[in-house]
């Protein structure tokens, strides 16, 4: 018997979405890397990522990266946050290839990794535009340099990230960008580029349009695969967009007036409430609230519910319109976002579940 709130996860559902965007890259030779933070590197997740033919998976938290190791997972691991100096160690230990921007990061994995006795690939990042990480065009060749002579550290290629924090779209122009600097540095230096990452999940949308350039050959692929996006507001043909779902259960339903009563502040979380006028209301109050999924990253299965309000603990939805008798003791269940996956998987109070049917 499950527990609520709980976290359906299907993973037959996931293995579909992960084949089918694996054969959609490699038909043009583009490498998937199944990225795992966005459902903290669940295991079984990351089995099905690799039984889909996914050779790599990437984590931008060494502690998920540890677990998947923990949990037998042999792939090929790449960090994909820029390492934090303190754990160099520990980025050479346990991931194969890791995401930089830093020269003195760069000269501490050297040295970690000569210490070790190993070689760890970098991919130097470059920032095009989004204003994450990354070196900026002009600086490439001058930290290529540096990076060269270190022992114990292969440069890879180079990667580029968007779309994450100022939502700058990848193109084929600014792609074009990143072959063209890496051609000129391969040139310059004498050295081959073997890979040029472009990108994530908002990359897939010039993939199926066929306008990624020649030369970038491959990708760090999360949300497509768990919630069958070709970027981060449209779904990718022949994919499932409910591999999660989440249910929660009614703990009051009542009538209620729609207004609140009395002098409006902040909420507990400093926001001012912004309540409509409705009338007298049936609501329902669920067992789960902002410190498990923030509401803006739910939507509920029944399209005739609408979510009111939240609080830490305490979930409100308007049930009404819906023409389901539901009970105090009862479910209702929600489709969730990226961001609401990964609050959830991450909650220490939600359940999760696995199931494998795929309905006809």
């Amino acid at each position: 018997m499950k527990k609520n709130p709980c976290l359906e996860i299907n993973l037959e559902k996931l293995r579909h979405n992960a084949t089918t965007i694996h054969k959609l890259c490699d038909a043009i030779g583009i490498e998937v890397i199944g990225i795992t933070k966005g459902f903290t590197a669940i295991p079984e997740i990351a089995q099905i990522m690799i039984e889909s033919g996914i050779t790599a998976l990437g984590d931008s938290r060494l502690d998920n990266i540890q677990s998947l190791r923990a949990a037998g997972i042999e792939a090929e691991m790449m960090l994909i946050r820029i390492p934090m100096l303190h754990e160099v160690d520990r980025v050479v230990s346990l991931a194969c290839c890791s995401l930089n921007s830093e020269i003195s990061v760069i000269k501490a994995l050297s040295a970690a990794a000569v210490q070790q006795g190993k070689t760890h690939d970098i991919l130097l990042m470059v920032d095009l535009g989004d204003l994450r990480e990354g070196v900026l065009p002009e600086e490439v060749e001058n930290t290529v340099q540096q990076i060269l002579p270190l022992k114990g550290i292969r440069l890879r290629g180079f990667g580029v990230n968007f779309n994450c924090l100022s939502g700058v779209k990848p193109t084929t122009e600014n792609l074009l960008e990143l072959v063209c600097l890496a051609e000129k540095i391969g040139d310059t230096l004498g050295i081959p580029m073997d890979t040029l990452s472009g990108g994530s999940t908002s990359s897939l949308e010039l993939v199926t349009k066929g306008m990624v350039p020649k030369g970038i050959n491959q990708l760090r692929i999360g949300e497509g695969i768990l919630l069958g996006h070709s970027d981060i507001f449209t779904d990718l043909e022949d994919t499932f967009q409910d591999s999660f779902i989440l249910s929660a259960e009614i703990i009051e339903l009542k009538h209620k007036e729609s207004t609140p009563k009395g002098i409006v502040g902040l909420d507990s979380f400093g926001q001012i409430p912004n309540q409509k006028v409705g009338g007298i209301r049936k609501r329902a109050i669920l067992a789960i609230g902002k410190q498990d999924v923030y509401p803006d990253h739910m939507s509920p299965v029944d399209d005739k519910i609408g979510i009111l309000a939240a609080s830490s603990d305490h979930l409100i939805v308007d049930v009404t319109d819906s023409s389901v008798e539901y009970q105090v003791g009862g479910e209702i269940r929600f489709k969730l976002s990226y961001p609401g996956i990964l609050s959830t998987t991450t909650s220490k109070f939600v359940t999760i579940h696995f199931s494998r049917e795929i309905e006809s």
